[in-house]
Formats: C-alpha cells, sequence, structure tokens
C-alpha cells in the first residue's frame, strides 16, 4: 500500500517538458525586463552623479546586468523552437565556412584539431545559420569540457546518401552515458550551464532529418560524436 501510494506522488509530480519550456521562458521574459528597467536607472543615476569614481561603479553595475540579462536570453535561446529555412549548401563549402567560423570564435587558442574532408560535390539542403549553431555546441563542448591530451579529429564524408561528420575528441575520463545522447535535458547543470545545449543539437539536426550519436572507447580513451545529414538529391 505504501509502494503504491510513492508511485502515485512520484507520478503527480511528472511535468510535461512543454510546461516547464513556457514557465522557463516566461520567468526569463520578465526577469529581463526587470533587469532593462534596472540598467535605465542605473544610467540615469550615473548621469546625474558627478563623482568620477562613483560612475565607474555605476558602468560596473550596468556590465553586471547585461551580463545577467544576456544568460537569461542565451536560455531563452536553448528552449525555443526551430524553425529552419532551407537552402542547397555545397557541403565541403559548409565544413569551410565551419571551419573559419571556429577560426573566429576561438581567435588566439590553440585548438589543435585535424581536419580530414572527402566530401566531392555534394550538397545539403539546410539551414545554414541553425546547422552552424549546431556544430559549434559540439566543438565548444570538446574544447571545453574534461578535454585530454592530444589532437582533435575531424572526418568529413559521405556514405551513400549521407553527409557525415565524426568528431573524435581524447578523454581520459568519461562517466556518461552515450545511450540517450542529447536526449536528456537539464541532466547535468553547473554554473552558467544548463544542460541544453546537446538538447538543442539533436532538435536542430533532426529538422534537417539527421541523427546525433556518440560513443565512447574506453580502451582508446576516445569519444566519437558523429552527426548525419540526407544530401539533397539532384
Amino acid at each position: 500500500m505504501a509502494a503504491s501510494s510513492t508511485e502515485n506522488h512520484k507520478k503527480s509530480l511528472a511535468v510535461p517538458w512543454a510546461n516547464i519550456v513556457r514557465f522557463v521562458r516566461q520567468l526569463s521574459h520578465d526577469i529581463r525586463n526587470t533587469l532593462n528597467a534596472a540598467e535605465l536607472q542605473s544610467a540615469y543615476i550615473a548621469e546625474l552623479s558627478e563623482d568620477a569614481e562613483l560612475k565607474k561603479e555605476i558602468n560596473r553595475l550596468r556590465e553586471m546586468i547585461s551580463e545577467l540579462a544576456q544568460n537569461l536570453q542565451r536560455l531563452t535561446v536553448g528552449l525555443g523552437q526551430i524553425n529552419p529555412t532551407f537552402m542547397s549548401y555545397r557541403a565541403a563549402e559548409f565544413v569551410e565556412d565551419m571551419k573559419q567560423k571556429l577560426a573566429t570564435d576561438f581567435a588566439g587558442k590553440d585548438l589543435n584539431t585535424t581536419w580530414e574532408v572527402q566530401l566531392g560535390d555534394v550538397t545539403l539542403n539546410i539551414d545554414p545559420q541553425l546547422l552552424q549553431q549546431a556544430f559549434i555546441e559540439l566543438f565548444t563542448n570538446a574544447f571545453q569540457h574534461q578535454r585530454g591530451e592530444g589532437a582533435l579529429t575531424v572526418r568529413a564524408y559521405t556514405d551513400h546518401d549521407r553527409f557525415v561528420l565524426a568528431l573524435r575528441e581524447p578523454k581520459a575520463r568519461f562517466e556518461l552515458s552515450t545511450e540517450n545522447w542529447g536526449c536528456e535535458p537539464l541532466g547535468k547543470i553547473s554554473q552558467g550551464h544548463y544542460g541544453l545545449g546537446l538538447n538543442r543539437v539533436r532538435i536542430i539536426l533532426e529538422a534537417h532529418g539527421g541523427e546525433l550519436r556518440a560513443h565512447y572507447d574506453s580502451s582508446a580513451l576516445m569519444l566519437t560524436t558523429t552527426v548525419t545529414l540526407p544530401l539533397l538529391r539532384e
């Protein structure tokens, strides 16, 4: 009887994901409205003050408010719906554009990445901006989260009617399950990170008819993330 009561209690606490998304987006919107008002008020106070040191501190306060608002905006984007605008795009050009974007976003950092691109003259039907966001998220995770020694290896190629990009990253320690990779939002949360990145990557890829998979080889100490996308048929 007690077990049944506990089970019913757990069921009563289940909240649909759509409801969570609406709640977080509304809460973020409300907080950002207050932050915008606080930022305007601090700007007004800065104009009234003639003390240089006080103005300096007010500017720091405005920067902190702005940073918090940006974090909330990123959170909202992470929960946002995907509405791709498709266009034909040569696969080799997309990979090259992505390499340039990575070089810009991580300028001054040693990315230590080896590329092997064997695509030929094939075309994708994609939303370039959305799809680039997804790949940049994967690479950002690889660069920043428990990266092991050695180079990242990226192989882009075609397999029958699919575009394939395999990202291999050395990881001496990896304790996560890859069974539901990208399907467990909010699973790993830390300061400034809310466990939404991989979930958004998966949603973007699935909107393109693609798939996201991951596998960790404990003997080689290597995590391989594989993305597949359909090629555009002529």
